[in-house]
């Protein structure tokens, strides 16, 4: 097994270290496994020739726990980790969890709320003088103003509150290769001007020729128009070919958001997926409990990245982007030999996939140049004639994987655009992944069954779900397998009143569907959704949108999706007085 990176004085006294040139921040536990963007991002460091450290989890009421491996020669990089931190404390209620999947024996509590704000400030308590990085998830997301669902309010870009010099925005690969090796080379990180893919806080913006002006933080914290017309620039100028840098006015300093980074080619992303990963989480953890949520990954392959989807409430628009990037046959072959080898596997690996299992491969004649359409998307209404899937590429390694000697199965754990399922070009590869790539469980997304709602959220209209349905039983049937689907829905999406979520109820009923897998919506911060959210108009339109804000109509919302469950009993009922369709009830009921 490959060696993990330094955590503390021993590691660095065992590598005959005196020091470090980076130190990461994670509020994830510590696995060494390219699913988790820290470790992708540590290895990337050391294959440029840095002596990287890796803090995980640091308790943040002690500033002391920041200085185990002392002080880096370079910068220390801070990410909350593979989650937003307030997604990872707290349910879509406000509540408190319990557990969280990323900590050892899942255990709540571990990190704090806006873990990279508060890690940030207790280094600049003890390390004034060194440059801090912000990255990941949290940071990308909420690198402009953004509307926070859990202070119900529009909060400043993440560079304030956190005091860091700079963030990275997007998968990060490029951009931190950049920073270290300019501060490698003397250059002052207040110096940092032009790094595609950043975002940073300047008291002037004299250095600026081109540029777009959002309308300040004052203007988005007060006005709802405004707000819309901040999120149509950032969704605007998100293609890598033609988008401008932003500028938004924060009192009498600007955060400047310079052009998105151009994304990996394959044969870059062959190269982070292939670094020496110890694919495993840290021996410290194994008499904790292990940590829970790398199990899930630990015999998976990332094929992919990027999705052209551009669901409305999904973040990877604005963090992976649109252009679907994948790697090589020989490179994913190659991992699944690796994976074939290790001393623990049973000959099962769990997934090959990325965001959307069916879009690898996926390719359109504008990505070659880093650009894709203005104005026009990939899939909704249709999809483009332009976009071409790869499923015979797909196959083809599909096929390799189950030749390697100690592969018993490959499945496919990610979730699949079922849109893409449904024509005729589409038939060999859903009759090959049936046969021999779901284990039981094919996961998709209907997300809900009203039209309107799913035009909100920029998916396929209800009938093309249907028609998969139809479609896959048909072929589950002629080869001869006991496979089913698990429907993924939303609960009180905006565009979704308690009509809406009884037609859904009733469309269940009918069919004797009881959906567990129902997720109450959460606005992430910078998504078209968060938007709908806060300003309760869709800011391409600027016509109304219902929203259901209260928990209480959440609750009732979710309750008449999940009316089968004996505990929700009354609030069905009372869901039911407020429609006036008590008539329903036996419908509801089976009867």
């Amino acid at each position: 097994m490959n060696k993990f990176l330094p955590i503390s004085q021993n590691d660095l006294r065992e590598r005959s270290w005196s020091g470090l040139d980076i130190i990461l921040i994670t509020g994830d536990a510590y696995v060494d496994h390219p699913s988790y963007g820290v470790s992708v991002i540590s290895r990337v460091l050391e294959n440029r020739g840095f002596k990287v450290g890796i803090i995980s989890q640091p308790d943040w009421r002690n500033a002391k726990n920041f200085t185990v491996l002392g002080k880096p020669r370079l910068f220390f990089g801070i990410t909350a980790g593979n989650t937003d931190s307030m997604i990872a404390n707290y349910t879509a209620n406000k509540r408190p969890r319990s557990d969280d999947d990323y900590s050892p024996g899942s255990k709540g509590g571990m990190r704090p709320d806006r873990a990279c704000i508060v890690y940030a400030n207790k280094i600049r308590e003890v390390f004034k003088d060194v440059p801090i990085v912000l990255g990941g998830i949290e940071a990308s997301l909420r690198r402009l103003a953004h509307y926070d669902y859990w202070d119900d309010s529009v909060r400043r870009s993440i560079l304030f509150d956190s005091r860091a010099d700079i963030l990275v925005y997007g998968m990060g690969e490029r951009q931190i290769v950049e920073i270290a090796e300019l501060l490698d080379n003397g250059e002052n990180i207040r110096n940092l001007n032009n790094i595609r893919g950043t975002a940073v806080v300047r008291g002037d913006i004299n250095f600026l020729s081109d540029y777009l002006c959002a309308p300040s933080f004052e203007d988005v914290s007060h006005d709802k128009e405004n707000f819309n017309e901040m999120f149509l620039l950032e969704y605007n100028n998100m293609n890598p070919k033609t988008a401008k840098t932003l500028v938004q006015k924060y009192d009498t300093r600007f955060l400047v958001r310079f052009p998105p980074a151009f994304p990996l080619s394959e044969f870059e992303l062959d190269k982070v997926y292939e670094l020496p990963y110890a694919r495993s989480a840290h021996s410290s953890y194994d008499s904790l409990g292990g940590v829970k949520g790398f199990e899930t990954v630990k015999f998976s392959i990332t094929s992919h990245r990027g999705c052209a989807g551009e669901c409305a409430f999904c973040a990877l628009y604005f963090h992976q982007g649109r252009i679907v990037q994948s790697r090589s046959a020989e490179s994913i072959l190659e991992e699944a030999r690796k994976i074939s080898i290790v001393k623990d596997f049973r000959g099962t690996i769990s997934d090959v996939g990325g965001p959307t299992a069916n879009m690898f491969g996926a390719s359109c004649s504008l990505w070659k140049d880093n650009n894709f359409c203005a104005g026009k998307k990939c899939l909704i209404p249709q999809k483009c004639e332009n976009f071409k899937l790869g499923y015979d590429k797909c196959l083809d390694i599909y096929r390799e994987i189950r030749k390697i000697s100690g592969v018993k199965h490959m499945f496919i754990g990610s979730g699949m655009r079922y849109d893409l399922l449904v024509d005729s070009y589409a038939i060999p590869y859903l009759k090959e992944i049936c046969a021999h790539h779901i284990s039981g469980l094919l996961k998709i997304a209907p997300e809900h069954s009203s039209n309107n709602v799913l035009k909100l959220m920029n998916k396929p209209s209800f009938d093309v779900y249907e028609k998969f349905v139809k479609l896959f039983k048909e072929t589950a049937h002629s080869i001869g397998k006991n496979i089913f689907i698990v429907n993924y829905f939303i609960s009180a999406y905006p565009g979704s009143s308690l009509k809406e979520a009884l037609n859904l109820a009733l469309y269940l009923a009918k069919r004797k569907v009881h959906p567990e897998q129902i997720q109450d919506f959460i606005p992430s911060p910078a998504t078209l959704a968060a938007c709908f959210y806060y300003t309760e108009k869709d800011p391409f339109t600027r016509k109304p949108v219902y929203v259901p804000k209260t928990f209480r109509e959440r609750k009732l919302q979710r309750a008449l999706i999940q009316h089968s469950n004996p505990v929700n009993k009354s609030l069905v009922i009372e869901a039911l007085k407020k429609l006036n369709a008590m008539h329903v009830l036996k419908k509801l009921s089976g009867r």
